[in-house]
């Protein structure tokens, strides 16, 4: 049993896990549980403008193991999955090659995040930004699908961060330190690989006079790079770190 999509009021949420909200949890559970349904979805999901996107763009990304005739069916068999959880208008077609999520259909918020930065709403960017990318989701032998996923990934992590850092530049100006240093810290976890991001996050923490602040995030990126990349910060952040720990304190 389906209902019109656009009643529903679905949302598909792709940052710090996966989640289907606004469709029975039976179905939302069915559908998640197949990996190239929601690589479709979520492909589809972020195609600028709810652009119209090519069959043979989409079984190249999830099927390239297949030939043209059987990556066809493919996509068929997950169109037909897609359309039975969520309603049959919740995919729609232009002509017999193109195809895209039907206007207003889904909400998701890797494309509001999206708008949101491209219109300066940084606060409301971060807000949506709730982890990294599709953590975990993982389609093996599709090269291409995961060069697209890990794009994203980057770029979204980037581009909090950046949001992140523009709120504490503006907040510091705004002499609301507090909020300002927050923020910095918040920039330096999204970019936790970006040393020179923890730099101005220190520098900003230990400007505003929280050294201790500035020390234990160095501690914690530090740590993290050498548990999870087995490396250790450059001798310019630990410079920056020592010089911070060597300072006088301030009367």
């Amino acid at each position: 049993m389906t209902r019109d999509s656009a009643e529903v009021g679905l949302e598909l949420c792709l940052f710090g896990g996966i989640a289907l909200r606004g469709a029975p949890t039976g179905v939302a559970d069915a559908l998640l549980a197949q990996t190239k349904p929601v690589a479709l979805l979520a492909y589809l999901a972020l195609s600028p403008d709810g652009r119209f996107q090519r069959r043979d763009r989409l079984v190249g990304l999830l099927w390239p193991e297949l030939d043209q005739s059987h990556a066809r069916a493919a996509l068929r068999k997950a169109l037909h999955d897609v359309r039975g959880a969520l309603g049959a208008d919740f995919i729609v077609a232009r002509g017999d090659d193109e195809i895209a999520i039907g206007a207003a259909a889904l909400r998701c918020d890797a494309a509001q995040f999206a708008a949101a930065i491209e219109k300066g709403y940084f606060a409301r960017a971060v807000e949506l930004y709730r982890g990294d990318f599709m953590p975990g989701f993982f389609l093996a032998g599709c090269v291409e699908f995961e060069r697209w996923l890990e794009d994203e990934r980057t770029t979204t992590r980037e581009r909090a961060a950046a949001a992140s850092w523009a709120l504490a530049v503006a907040l510091e100006g705004e002499q609301q330190l507090t909020d300002a240093g927050a923020w910095a810290r918040r920039a330096a976890r999204h970019a936790w690989t970006d040393e020179r991001v923890l730099r101005r996050a220190m520098t900003m923490l230990e400007r505003l006079g929280d050294r201790a602040g500035a020390v234990k995030l160095y501690e914690g990126f530090a740590a993290r790079l050498r548990a999870d990349l087995e490396v250790e910060p450059s001798a310019e952040t630990n410079a920056l770190v020592e010089s911070i720990r060597a300072a006088p304190a301030r009367k």
